[in-house]
C-alpha cells in the first residue's frame, strides 16, 4: 500500500511540476507569457473552488465512516460511506460540466495538455475511488465489516 501511495504521489507530481516549470519559465513557442495567448483560463473561485470543497469533505465523510466501524456504529458507518459516495459522483459530475465551460482543448498549447492530463487522470482517479466506496458501501450493508475486522475497508 505504501509503494502505492508512493507512486500516486510520484505521479501526480510530475503533472504539477510540469504546470508550474511551463508557468514559471513560460517558452518562446507560446509567447514567454502564461497563460499562452488566447487561453481564457477558468475562475478558480468558482467551480474549481466547489470541486475541492466536495472532495475534502467527501474524504471527510471517508474517514468519519472508518471512525464509525472501529466503534461499532454501523449506521453511521453506512451514511458516511452513502455521502462520501455522493460527493465523489457529483465531483466527477462538476468536473465534466467543468470540461464544458472550458474555452480551450487538450491540443491548445502546453496549457491545454497539462490542464487535461493531470485534471484527467484525477478524475478517473476519483471515480475509481467512488466505485471501491460504493463496494465498501455494499459490503457493509452486508455485513462483512465489525469492529474487528475491517481491513478490506
Amino acid at each position: 500500500m505504501v509503494l502505492f501511495i508512493v507512486s500516486e504521489v510520484m505521479f501526480f507530481f510530475s503533472f504539477f511540476w510540469a504546470f508550474f516549470h511551463a508557468s514559471v519559465a513560460p517558452a518562446v513557442g507560446i509567447g514567454c507569457v502564461w497563460p499562452p495567448v488566447g487561453i481564457e483560463t477558468l475562475n478558480p473561485w468558482h467551480l474549481p473552488l466547489a470541486n475541492t470543497i466536495i472532495l475534502l469533505s467527501s474524504g471527510i465523510c471517508t474517514v468519519w465512516a472508518h471512525r464509525a466501524i472501529i466503534a461499532g456504529l454501523t449506521l453511521d458507518a453506512a451514511t458516511g460511506l452513502f455521502l462520501a459516495c455522493l460527493y465523489g459522483i457529483l465531483f466527477s459530475w462538476l468536473q465534466f460540466i467543468e470540461y464544458g465551460l472550458a474555452t480551450f482543448s487538450i491540443n491548445d498549447s502546453v496549457y491545454g495538455s497539462i490542464f487535461y492530463m493531470a485534471t484527467g487522470f484525477h478524475g478517473l482517479h476519483v471515480i475509481i475511488g467512488t466505485i471501491m466506496l460504493l463496494v465498501a458501501y455494499f459490503r457493509l450493508l452486508l455485513g462483512h465489516f465489525s469492529i474487528t475486522r475491517h481491513i478490506g475497508f
